[in-house]
């Protein structure tokens, strides 16, 4: 029997792209669920739409007693949990929403899982719940070492506390409930369909409209970038072979300082763009003040999905970049969309 899998957050950024990969890869079938916030939108998904293997649905992941019967209906064999609120500074101003989708959310999920599994009256041996998680729930590193497996969870945001309490959850339903659970902890993603306020495409859209690039600090940060289609990769090899119980970091391999990747960027703009040679949209840099509990670095250590999923990223940083930066060029109408329905 061909999969079935529900997908959550499926019109965000890495949910499209794994809803995506899954219809043209594979002969799967998909239940997609997302709210549609702000950050979640219909066009990521295009074609998709038309496809008879795949099913959308609008619905809030806090609210059980409307998913419950299509999940159900649905049958499925998996579950990919992507559905969150993600963005740290939004965590800063106003978390509520952050506890209610990442913990309520995450926790009627797990129920429903939980409560079809003891109904089903198929064996559903090889179910799996796959809960898409952040490297941020481990906190801070210093100059060296990379976060693994067995590193402690350590939180410094609302953002990232609430990861740390869906990862609990979904590993309490695994040990008290026997739920096959799998959790997985990624780097910073990116690549096309990216929500605007994330750092890439924010300096990218900014500098496109001659506006500031607002840099943290000195922008000394560093983090680890995932290609969003590694990720998706990574995902679906996870959903073939991991083992229940397990949980597994997907690191990108690509370090950089953030104001040397906002150099990067401005960079290529300043060639593809062919502004005046005395032009530069570096000189569109504006430092600000440091975000409170802005973590320093973060880093994995992907030796475990490496030798047990037989998984490594596949993707150069500096081609995915240049690519992530022609695909917003060439898809402003996209942005601007997307932009003005945050706004209202």
């Amino acid at each position: 029997m061909s999969n079935r899998v529900v997908v959550t957050g499926g019109a965000g950024f890495i949910g499209s792209a794994l809803v995506r990969k899954i219809i043209s890869d594979t002969d799967w079938n998909v239940l997609n669920i997302d709210k549609l916030t702000y950050a979640g939108h219909i066009e990521n998904i295009g074609d998709v739409l038309k496809d008879s293997r795949h099913q959308f649905l609008q619905l809030d992941i806090t609210n059980r007693e409307l998913i419950e019967p299509y999940f159900n209906e649905f049958n499925p064999t998996h579950v990919i949990h992507l559905a969150a609120e993600s963005h740290v500074d939004r965590s800063i101003v106003n978390s509520l929403s952050f506890i209610n989708t990442n913990i309520i959310g995450t926790y009627n999920l797990l129920n429903i899982c939980h409560e079809y599994l003891r109904k089903s009256k198929s064996k559903l041996s090889d179910f799996k719940f796959i809960h898409v998680s952040t490297d941020e729930v481990y906190g801070s590193l210093g100059a060296v070492g990379k976060f693994d497996e067995n590193s402690p969870y350590n939180p410094n945001s609302p953002y990232s506390a609430s990861k740390a309490s869906s990862d609990h959850l979904v590993r309490a339903w695994n040990k008290t409930f026997d739920l096959p659970t799998i959790i997985t902890n990624c780097s910073n993603n990116y690549g096309p369909y990216q929500y605007t306020e994330k750092l890439i495409p924010l300096m990218i859209n900014n500098a496109i409209a001659r506006n500031k690039l607002p840099v943290y600090g000195k922008g000394e940060n560093v983090r680890d970038w995932l290609h969003v289609e590694d990720h998706v990769n990574a995902l679906i090899k996870i959903l073939e072979s991991g083992l229940p119980g397990s949980s597994y970091c997907i690191g990108g391999g690509n370090e950089i300082k953030n104001i040397d990747l906002v150099y990067n960027i401005c960079d290529f703009l300043d060639q593809y763009m062919k502004n005046d040679k005395d032009y530069s949209y570096r000189n569109l840099i504006e430092y600000v003040d440091n975000r409170p509990g802005h973590d320093f670095r973060y880093a994995l250590n992907t030796e475990k999905i490496n030798k047990d999923i037989l998984w490594s990223p596949k993707i150069e940083f500096s081609e995915g970049l240049e690519s992530t930066i022609k695909w917003y060029l060439d898809n402003q109408n996209w942005c601007k969309s997307v932009s003005k329905k945050d706004t209202g």
